[in-house]
């Protein structure tokens, strides 16, 4: 089967990996988005399915937009029976959608009609959920609406974040599309439409939702800096206004129920330590930080060399 995948991140790259190492599956190219540049020399650098790509000798193909025929030359040319798709990041036009022979279809990373759109493992992490999972389906004109050939569930670890779960998700995702493939290959793949009940949005990541509010619960807050790891990174403000992004916290019982959200009710500079911050309610044990303009540290690190202190404010 002439396959032509698109997708972008770390994700897309193990399920494109998958498919190419299946037997029978002819990849004929990759459509990724353009490299964007990074760090402060903004150098320029390729999304993981481009560098996978490359490194195995599958064509590369990175327009800016699908929209308005701007690929319908590649795609006569490339010809696809069928299109894979996973995290790719822009909108695939209805001409694209209904080309290949077999469709397109998509592994979305949620068990949807839950969490369509941009970031579902992300929002799922956030809202606290206990189980998401990776959705095989057959792509249409709206978003992540299409009719569920398949769910693959995946738990949400107590200890998990985006990071550990998305590694994960991804190795799913690169199964799910094999087995489609092979569904549709042996004729027995099954459409189900969406049912609307039950269905809700994963909004892309702003920078308004990295904000660390100590009003809100400390299970809350635990919860999105578990989301946000390891990018962007949920972040607070110090009392000399410079921003703390915090990597690893936990949800405590709070020494001082009493005390102003915000507070930092205890530190621990010993080993890998800890910074306990009294929130609406509970307390957040924070165990990693990034100060601005430095790298990853522990909590220790950051208490032996900053002298934070009991009852220092943040987030004001």
């Amino acid at each position: 089967m002439r396959i032509l995948f698109m997708g972008t991140p770390e994700l897309a790259a193990e399920t494109l990996a998958a498919i190419d190492r299946k037997a029978g599956a002819d990849v004929i190219g990759v459509v990724t988005r353009p490299d964007k540049p990074k760090g402060r020399g903004m150098k320029l650098l390729a999304s993981p399915v481009k560098e996978y790509a490359e490194a195995h000798g599958i064509p590369v193909y990175q327009p800016k937009t699908l929209k308005n025929g701007a690929f319908d030359e590649e795609l006569r040319a490339l010809d696809p029976e069928l299109i894979v798709v996973a995290a790719y990041g822009n909108i695939l036009p209805h001409e694209v959608l209904v080309y290949p022979k077999y469709g397109c279809v998509n592994a979305h990373g949620s068990l949807l009609p839950k969490y369509r759109g941009a970031s579902p493992i992300q929002r799922a992490i956030l809202d606290g959920e206990r189980e998401t999972g990776i959705t095989a389906m057959y792509m249409d004109d709206g978003l992540d609406t299409g009719d569920i050939i398949e769910k693959y569930p995946c738990p949400i670890e107590e200890d998990d974040d985006c990071g550990t779960l998305t590694a994960r998700l991804a190795e799913i995702a690169g199964r799910a599309m094999c087995d489609v493939i092979d569904r549709i290959e042996a004729g027995t793949v099954t459409r189900t439409p969406q049912p609307e009940e039950g269905s809700s949005y994963a909004a892309k990541i702003e920078k308004e939702d990295t904000v660390l509010d100590f009003t809100g619960s400390a299970r809350d807050l635990a919860n999105r800096v578990r989301a946000l790891h390891p990018a962007p990174c949920a972040v607070t403000t110090l009392p000399d206004g410079s921003a703390l992004k915090i990597t690893a916290a936990k949800a405590v019982e709070s020494p001082d129920a009493s005390a102003e959200p915000g507070t930092v009710l205890s530190t621990d500079g010993r080993g890998t330590g800890g910074i306990t911050v009294a929130c609406g309610s509970g307390a957040l044990c924070v165990t990693g930080v990034v100060p601005a303009g430095k790298k990853n540290m522990t909590a220790g690190d950051f208490v032996r060399g900053r002298r934070v202190s009991p009852g220092d404010r943040w987030g004001i």
